[in-house]
């Protein structure tokens, strides 16, 4: 039985690495606060595969939704998880009253022969909102191949693309003269990630590159200020009309823009003092590089955007609800107490671990595990070990 398990392991590896490529998957997500579907956009084809080469057929974390590739036997060849900007808004006010749709994009490693790829979202109650199965070969004539235009250089490289997390810092709103500020800017934000523990520990674990995207203008758009400019991935201030949210939603535009650098997880900066930021999960970190609180939000959009890890702060002013009584929250460092077990009730007692209430945006209902946290506000000393023990679970699944 073991030799039959190695076997059967081995062979789902060669499907998937025998041609050392990746599949990018362009999706559109639409729907409203009640109705969510999946169209597939494009197919498009990398070469080089930097992600993951274990636990392939296993899932870091739930995640608000999952891509599931499957050979045409049904085994799983590969599965990831992520959260989208569009889930997110259909929590919103606006999500009552019109429908709007959102782009996605994911990376997994082309196969070698025909597979189907299933993607599914979910709700605040874990429920399945949309599924959308597809099939995939790779011969197919109209996968395009995806080309760099960007320039990169190497901040730090610790290995192969094979044995590291690839991290790519991305400029945003940066024009010619400034490239230089962005290189600096890109190795700040860095050093301010791998201060952080367990990423200080870890360190070894990563890469990191730069891709200096140029911009026509200088900054990004604010539009509650009027403010408009013509940058490279469209990025924007008041997300959700919140002022300090800032995002992008012309995510394939990004990793056009950044295609034949390898990467499996995406930080931008932003050129502009004023304060924001924002992480999705297994999608990106956007943050602003030039406000005095920059190093300690890139730090946090980053536990976000890389760990999945949710908000601690409350301020009870949500349209919707995220983390509903009913449901343990997916995220490692909230519990509703419906399955604490799973979460750190074998670490209450010790160095300082606890159970608080508040956290995901509200003040009762929710806890989180300690008084502060990099998560919780930008004055922490760092992550909790709440959240450094997830992270550090996150690093060792990725690279073990």
């Amino acid at each position: 039985m073991k030799r039959l398990f190695v076997f059967l392991f081995l062979s789902l590896s060669a499907a998937l690495y025998a041609q050392d490529k990746t599949l990018r998957l362009d999706y559109i997500f639409y729907g409203d606060a009640d109705h969510a579907g999946i169209a597939l956009s494009e197919l498009r084809s990398l070469d080089g595969w930097a992600g993951r080469r274990s636990h392939m057929d296993e899932l870091p974390l739930k995640g608000n939704g999952q891509v599931t590739v499957r050979d045409e036997s049904g085994n799983v060849l590969y599965r990831t998880s992520f959260s989208s900007l569009f889930q997110e808004w259909q929590t919103t006010e606006e999500a009552t009253r019109t429908s709007r749709s959102f782009e996605n994009v994911f990376l997994v490693p082309m196969p070698e022969a025909k597979a189907t790829v299933t993607v599914e979202l979910f709700d605040p109650h874990a429920r399945v909102t949309a599924s959308f199965t597809h099939p995939v070969d790779p011969s197919d004539i109209l996968i395009r191949p995806a080309n760099c235009t960007a320039a990169s250089r190497d901040l730090m490289i610790n290995g192969s693309i094979n044995e590291c997390i690839d991290v790519l810092i991305v400029a945003e709103g940066y024009t010619p003269g400034e490239m230089e500020t962005f290189y600096k800017d890109a190795r700040a934000a860095m050093e301010a990630i791998l201060s952080h523990e367990p990423f200080k520990a870890m360190k070894d674990r990563f890469n990191f590159r730069a891709a200096g995207l140029v911009s026509s203008e200088s900054g990004v758009s604010i539009p509650g200020r009027g403010i408009w400019k013509d940058t490279p991935l469209h990025s924007h201030f008041n997300t959700f009309y919140t002022d300090r949210y800032l995002t992008t939603l012309h995510v394939k535009d990004l990793h056009d823009a950044i295609a034949g650098i390898p990467y499996e997880h995406i930080i931008i900066l932003a050129n502009t003092d004023y304060y924001g930021g924002g992480g999705i999960y297994n999608s990106y970190t956007l943050t602003t590089a030039h406000h005095g609180q920059f190093k300690p939000v890139v730090v946090h959009e980053f536990g976000h955007s890389f760990g999945g890890l949710a908000d601690e702060y409350f301020y009870d002013d949500q349209f919707g609800d995220y983390y509903p009584s009913d449901t343990e929250p997916w995220e490692q460092n909230l519990t509703t107490k419906v399955d604490f077990s799973s979460k750190w009730e074998d670490m209450v007692g010790t160095d300082g671990v606890g159970v608080h209430e508040g956290g995901g945006y509200k003040s009762k209902g929710v806890w989180r595990g300690c008084e502060d946290c990099r998560m919780k506000t930008n004055t922490a000393a760092g992550f909790c070990p709440v959240c450094q023990r997830a992270l550090e679970r996150l690093i060792r699944f990725y690279t073990d």
